[in-house]
């Protein structure tokens, strides 16, 4: 039974960065300490400017409506924001402004450590 239990740990460390990881983007270099993910979501801008809220695509209008529900449900979420370095900057303004728009007070910009390679 230990056996299993251990199975089953190391299958859920290993699949666990490949669900964060199901949109392919090439994040911009730097660094920044660690945040504290409690409760977390991803809002992710690909290279073609598509938006993804959780791997889910979404128009500006429908992340609009999904974070005002968020927030007014749990205002501690904290909304990781996921953006190919390739995108124009215009494109992230757009979604932080629909963040503070929805009273989302907790977000941080994803970025790949210094020295990582990309993909």
């Amino acid at each position: 039974l230990i056996d299993l239990t251990f199975l089953l740990l190391i299958t859920f460390i290993i699949t666990m960065p490949m669900l964060e990881q199901g949109i392919p983007v090439n994040l911009p270099k730097g660094k920044a300490r660690d945040l504290d993910q409690n409760e977390s979501r991803s809002i992710t801008l690909d290279g073609t400017g598509g938006v993804f809220l959780d791997n889910a695509p979404l128009s500006l209008e429908q992340l609009a409506t999904e974070m005002k529900a968020l927030a007014a449900q749990d205002p501690d979420t904290t909304i990781m924001v996921r953006a190919d370095d390739k995108l124009a900057y215009g494109r992230v303004v757009e979604v932080m402004r629909i963040l503070n728009e929805a009273k989302i007070t907790r977000m941080a910009l994803v970025t790949t450590p210094d020295g990582a390679p990309k993909r």
